[in-house]
């Protein structure tokens, strides 16, 4: 959950370094730091605690330089929020360090390095890494075969960049479990964490693989795989645009693409709307001979990836009769699970990067589990390129911390699944199957009124601000709106938000309402609205406060005590998604009136590749 970015050029690199830092910033933000080889040949490193910002005004003042060099932004795992914990991490005076992930063993490392005379100037497990290849350095005849030797002795996930002082002219990168990619330009060669630290100096990129170092001079890269062979991998041009990271007209990244949704899901249907309904074109080539012998689907993922499941959960056995059920991938890759060779695994992840979903994908193929799908929005990263199917959403890039347009396109793409495996077990006809065509593509339209709708949820917001806690209530379909409404609040609000199936309040939850409690009901027009509205009566009988989400024609009206506002006309089986629309904007206008840090909330970061 760090930014890593650095690069060998024929001039000053500290500029593209800097802003390749500000592009990563969403990935961490509690301090930042560069590294240079300098013109009289030795490291020079500045940190700070902080922004970036702050990073480049101390860099500014020492009008600093360099063409080789290695940058970081970091989300704080061992140790505390303070310079001495920041990235570049050095070992002597030779060699700099910057890693993103976890080392696992680092405690024994460390022990063993003390032992050895190494002496830590921090609390970070990052240190182990550079003293272990000042260690290896000075018994091996170059940089790229030290870093192999110290990467044998890692255990856990990581991308590290390595700058020496007696190898001025080259940098080593490695890759285990967190994303690492190349830029290759005119001008030299850059590595990054995302492609989006890299598109102002390049498009072309090569993916690092797992158990990859690469060697990355002025004049090119060289890459050995796990076994140490040189390899070539593929170049890639990147489609990501410039435009598609920059904030334009709105006032934080999460507003921006908050709105975003009505032509994010109209790019994510498109290849399912624009001609015949294709399982090949939407899955892959296998996808009928893969899907077609399927008795049961399980659904990997994590945070917002997981709720989303939950919705797809019960759309695969609405709509296809198939058992499924979702789990959370850091809980399924720890316990006995039995495998089922006619199980589909379905993985969901906005990164593709997610550790604890791709440790479970890995889990369940350990286990036999052959049939693997993967719903992701990054095309080129690590669980689609593992997965047999794969299915990449059309969200574009996700910067906001808090997810908004990747949560929803997930939503369609789950749809999709569920129509495909009823395609496949006979249970849709032709004329049913074109009326939920016809009902998604309807849904970008049904999400822009949706959004319509902000005036009037800013008003409330303005009344979550001075709360401490609120509850969420949903049924069925919905209660994953309700833990995805709540979640949001608590990420960028601080407000403490509990949910709940509706039906659970008299079991326990019921206790905590009173008139302080704001209670936000996700409350359509579905066969379960009497029973919402027996335990909305619940709520007012103790005094709380209720704040409705409501469809036109339910008959809910606003009085004392009870806030109603109205979405779109009933959007069947696809209601989840037009509901998740006003809970978002409620999370982030309550946001704004405290006054937090919306893209970057607090002890959280985008890209989740730690344990």
């Amino acid at each position: 959950m760090c930014g890593i970015v650095g690069g060998v050029a024929d001039g000053d690199v500290l500029p593209h370094i800097l802003e390749g830092l500000r592009r990563l910033e969403y990935r961490g933000y509690d301090s930042a730091g560069v590294a240079l080889v300098s013109a009289a040949g030795g490291i020079v490193r500045r940190r700070s605690v902080g922004r970036v910002a702050e990073l480049s005004a101390l860099i500014a003042r020492d009008a600093l330089e360099g063409s080789i060099g290695i940058g970081h932004t970091r989300w704080a795992t061992h140790g505390g929020v303070v310079e001495h914990n920041a990235h570049p991490l050095l070992s002597g005076e030779d060699i700099a360090v910057v890693h993103n992930g976890i080392i696992e063993n680092f405690a024994e490392l460390r022990q063993e390095l003390q032992a050895q005379g190494y002496v830590f100037g921090s609390e970070t497990d990052t240190e182990v890494i550079a003293h272990l290849i000042h260690r290896e350095r000075s018994r091996r005849p170059d940089l790229l075969s030290a870093c192999r030797a110290a990467m044998e002795q890692l255990r856990g996930a990581f991308a590290i960049a390595v700058l020496s002082r007696s190898d001025p002219d080259r940098l080593c990168v490695a890759r285990m479990g967190c994303p690492l990619l190349l830029g290759l330009a005119e001008s030299g060669q850059y590595f990054a964490s995302d492609v989006a630290a890299l598109l102002p100096v390049t498009r072309r990129v090569v993916y690092l693989e797992d158990g990859d170092l690469a060697e990355v001079t002025r004049s090119g890269i060289r890459i050995e795989d796990a076994r140490g062979q040189v390899v070539a991998r593929q170049e890639h041009w990147s489609q990501l645009s410039p435009a598609a990271i920059d904030l334009g007209p709105y006032r934080h990244f999460m507003q921006k693409e908050i709105h975003e949704q009505p032509r994010a899901i109209a790019d994510t249907l498109e290849g399912a709307l624009q001609g015949p309904f294709s399982l090949q074109d939407l899955w892959g080539q296998e996808a009928r001979e893969r899907l077609g012998h399927v008795e049961r689907v399980l659904f990997l993922a994590s945070g917002t990836s997981h709720y989303a499941s939950l919705v797809g959960r019960q759309w695969v056995e609405t709509i296809a009769g198939i058992p499924a059920h979702a789990e959370l991938g850091h809980e399924y890759r720890y316990r006995d699970s039995i495998p089922n060779p006619n199980q589909l695994i379905v993985t969901l992840s906005q990164s593709g990067e997610t550790l604890d979903t791709w440790e479970a994908l890995r889990r369940a193929k350990d286990l036999g589990h052959e049939e693997t799908l993967s719903i992701c929005n990054v095309a080129e990263s690590a669980i689609p390129r593992a997965s047999a199917l794969r299915f990449i959403t059309r969200a574009g890039p996700e910067i906001g911390v808090a997810s908004t347009k990747a949560f929803t396109t997930q939503l369609v793409a789950l749809y999709l699944l569920a129509l495909s495996l009823a395609i496949l077990r006979g249970r849709l006809d032709d004329a049913s199957l074109a009326q939920h065509l016809e009902h998604l593509r309807e849904l970008p339209g049904g999400v822009q009124q949706a959004l319509n709708l902000e005036p009037q949820i800013q008003l409330w917001a303005q009344r979550f601000a001075d709360k401490d806690h609120a509850l969420f209530l949903g049924r069925g379909l919905h209660y994953p709106i309700a833990l995805e409404g709540a979640l949001k609040l608590k990420e960028i609000s601080y407000i403490h938000a509990e949910a709940y199936p509706a039906g659970e309040l008299k079991h326990g939850p019921l206790a905590l309402v009173d008139q302080h409690m704001p209670v936000v009901v996700i409350a359509p027009n579905d066969r379960l609205l009497e029973k919402l509205a027996a335990n909305m009566q619940e709520v007012r009988a103790r005094g709380g406060e209720l704040y409705v989400f409501a469809d036109l024609d339910s008959h809910f009206e606003a009085a004392a005590g009870i806030h109603v506002i109205r979405l779109p006309r009933y959007a069947g089986l696809l209601s989840p998604v037009l509901h998740a629309i006003p809970v978002q904007l409620l999370a982030y206008h309550a946001a704004l009136v405290k006054g937090t840090d919306v893209d970057r909330p607090r002890n959280l970061a985008k890209a989740v590749t730690v344990e």
